[in-house]
């Protein structure tokens, strides 16, 4: 975007601001936390839960829902460039982690490959939470690994009189992201609307040095004249290109979305709906590729309030999205993903009972998820599931106890089929359904020692029905370079967890250490196999015979701790401290699960007077060497990595005029260094940003 346009959305921010420095003060309610449809504070909940909002939030904003979440203790990026990465938790990711857009599934392709992006911009939320552990309960049996819900106002649920908002612009970082968003709220007392709207542009990535590692440089696989084992005709693997140095080629990105919303407020709740719209074209790091994203959501919700019966409250949340991304090569699309869907809740809150307070609710998940063109490894496919469950919550004095239960029932069908006239193995077979029934249950506790220290602990069963990619895949998965092969034999996937923390709380200091332990009766991993499977290199036009790897269940144990607190060191000077450990290994085969963070220490300062800010972050990453042995893309077997020492630094002022602006700057990589992440498929082609600065100008009114 041209300067030009980023002066003419600061006019626009101060003229709004201007306007409502003549109205009394408005400000948005606090939305309630995820985790908990009581609606409790965070300091009540019993799952452990980390919650950005406000300003925190605003300065903490990165380019992808993975990065901005990248400094709570348990949260990974399973980055695929600066434009892709989704949420890994406690060493889990893919369909594991629900991915929620106002309590409600955020429907994209991003639970299928690495190198599909999430179909949020974290430039119009208003606040996310990330629930660390499983919450199969009120989510569904998908979310073993944990929950992140991006809240927005996009449907106003409270009175409002007058205009209130936010705006934002901001230049800068390792990629020179140009960016801005306006955010803005219009009520006549009872009949709210909200309008948002964003965009986003980057160039490709600074990085310091080359974009290969020196460790798969030195595993011979990068020599270009090797040829792929098993192939006709020869062919070269798809890694064996150069991806930069200085610069990580493809990693652009152009991003733009909005949206609008509209709702009627009565005496006892509230009803309304939105539409939003996101769209994004991105490169891929694997190949000259360039992925156009577009995505249509429709949401409806409504809430009444004291039905002055059994039950007391009845909401009901629904959205329907239509959305698709194809990839291409110059104006040549090569393959097209579309998932198309509706989903929802329905849930009823009842009067008191023996003490008890709590819920019951149904929940529906409806779609269609089509792959077409040479480079889709999985057929069509629909997606049906139905939930009802539980959950209730005991207050015993200043103690709580909470327990719940939820069952499903998921079917999923392949369409079959998929024959190409050139062959390449795409052939799903004849179409099928698989039924799961699932169970899950959970019960927790929450004691207070004191007024200052507490302790919880849950004890959770949770089931996961496989997705459509573990069942059917068949096929070479060009961005991470395997060739998947789904089993519609497989079992459901089965855990039991134990979890628990210690927190202690006063006044504006705090502490939390928590550890869990889950243990996977039958996990659902991709292994390598000995078998080979047939493909066709459209770039090369042969056929290649690359290993299978295999969506195989296994046992394996997940656990780890995790470290929070933060301490008032002087009236102005705040000391933070963070870090997480996980350990999961492979009890089938031996060794490690692939891709599991390391053990991560950070400490900070923050400071504050007047309207001066400053902030200063150290993060070490120790070396990663406990990696998978069973596992393997055509690059090699997962490579260790080396450590890390990320120094960041923020400072912000707020401008002393009669508008509420904030100039703030921040630096990342302060030391240059080279750092990968190890949850990243890219790890070893594709690292981190190097050092950069950003400057931006944010209000509120």
């Amino acid at each position: 975007m041209k300067l030009k346009k980023l002066v003419l959305a600061l006019f626009f921010i101060s003229v709004n601001e201007a306007i409502a420095a003549e109205k009394s003060l408005i400000t948005l309610p606090t939305t309630p936390v995820t985790g908990n449809p009581l609606g409790v504070g965070s300091d009540e909940m019993v799952v452990p839960i980390s919650i950005l909002n406000g300003r925190e939030l605003s300065l903490r904003r990165e380019n992808t829902l993975a990065e901005t979440l990248n400094s709570i203790p348990g949260v990974s990026n399973s980055s695929f460039g600066p434009s892709v990465g989704r949420p890994v938790i406690r060493g889990m990711d893919s369909d594991r982690i629900r991915i929620l857009q106002n309590g409600i599934n955020n429907l994209d392709a991003s639970n299928l490959s690495f190198d599909h992006g999430v179909s949020i911009d974290p430039l119009i939320i208003e606040q996310i939470d990330v629930i660390r552990g499983p919450a199969t309960l009120l989510y569904g049996g998908g979310a073993v690994g944990g929950v992140v819900n991006a809240i927005d106002h996009r449907i106003p649920k409270e009175k409002l009189e007058g205009i209130t908002g936010r705006g934002e612009v901001r230049y800068g970082g390792a990629n020179l992201e140009q960016s801005n968003a306006a955010v803005v709220d219009v009520g006549t007392g009872n009949f709210v609307m909200h309008f948002d709207a964003y965009n986003r542009d980057s160039k490709n990535l600074r990085i310091p040095g080359n974009a290969v590692s020196r460790r798969l440089e030195s595993t011979g696989y990068w020599d270009k004249e090797e040829e792929v084992e098993g192939s006709k005709n020869g062919s070269y693997k798809p890694y064996l290109t150069d991806h930069g140095r200085g610069r990580l080629l493809n990693s652009q990105s152009e991003t733009r979305g909005g949206a609008i919303g509209a709702s009627m407020i009565f005496d006892r709740g509230y009803a309304g709906v939105s539409y939003a719209k996101h769209q994004t074209n991105y490169g891929s790091i694997v190949k000259p590729v360039l992925i156009d994203m577009d995505s249509d959501r429709f949401d409806f919700a409504s809430e009444i309030r004291d039905l002055g019966t059994f039950f007391e409250r009845a909401k009901f949340k629904a959205a329907y999205t239509d959305y698709l991304h194809h990839e291409k090569d110059g104006s040549k699309i090569h393959t097209t993903f579309k998932n198309k869907g509706i989903n929802g809740t329905f849930e009823l809150t009842h009067v008191p009972l023996f003490g008890l307070k709590g819920v019951i609710g149904t929940q529906f998940d409806n779609g269609r998820f089509d792959a077409l063109g040479h480079e889709a490894f999985v057929p069509n496919s629909k997606t049906n599931s139905q939930s009802v469950y539980v959950y209730e919550e005991l207050p015993l004095n200043q103690h709580k106890l909470t327990f719940g239960l939820r069952h499903g029932k998921h079917n999923v069908a392949s369409q079959g089929g998929g024959d190409l006239e050139d062959g390449g193995g795409f052939h799903f077979g004849n179409p099928s359904t698989k039924k799961f029934n699932t169970n899950n249950a959970a019960i927790g506790g929450l004691y207070a020692l004191n007024d200052q220290w507490s302790l919880t602990g849950n004890v959770t069963h949770n089931e996961r029905a496989p997705s459509y990619f573990e069942l059917f895949a068949k096929g070479m998965h060009v961005a991470t370079a395997t060739y998947e092969q789904g089993d519609t034999g497989l079992r459901k996937e089965r855990s039991n967890g134990l979890d628990g923390q210690i927190r202690w709380k006063a006044g504006e200091d705090s502490l939390t250490l928590g550890a869990y332990y889950t243990n996977f009766s039958n996990f659902i991993g991709l292994l390598s196999t000995s078998e080979k499977g047939d493909a066709y290199d459209h770039d090369h036009e042969e056929y290649t015979y690359p290993k299978i790897s295999q969506f195989t269940g296994i046992k394996a144990i997940f656990k780890g701790v995790e470290l929070e607190g933060k301490t008032m060191l002087t009236e102005n000077l705040q000391f933070n401290l963070r870090g997480d450990y996980v350990d999961a290994q492979d009890k089938t085969n031996g060794g490690y699960v692939p891709r599991i963070a390391p053990l991560k220490l950070g400490t900070g300062l923050k400071y504050e007077f007047n309207s001066f800010g400053a902030r200063l972050d150290v993060l070490h990453a120790f070396r990663q060497d406990r990696v998978a042995t069973n596992y393997n893309y055509e690059g090699g077997k997962e490579l260790v990595t080396d450590s890390y020492t990320n120094v960041s630094m923020m400072a912000t002022y707020k401008l002393p005029t009669q508008y509420n602006l904030e100039a703030f700057t921040r630096a990342n990589n302060l030391l240059d260094e080279e750092i990968r992440e190890h949850t990243s498929f890219l790890k070893d082609i594709a690292p981190m940003g190097g050092r950069s600065l950003m400057i931006g100008l944010r209000g509120e009114f």
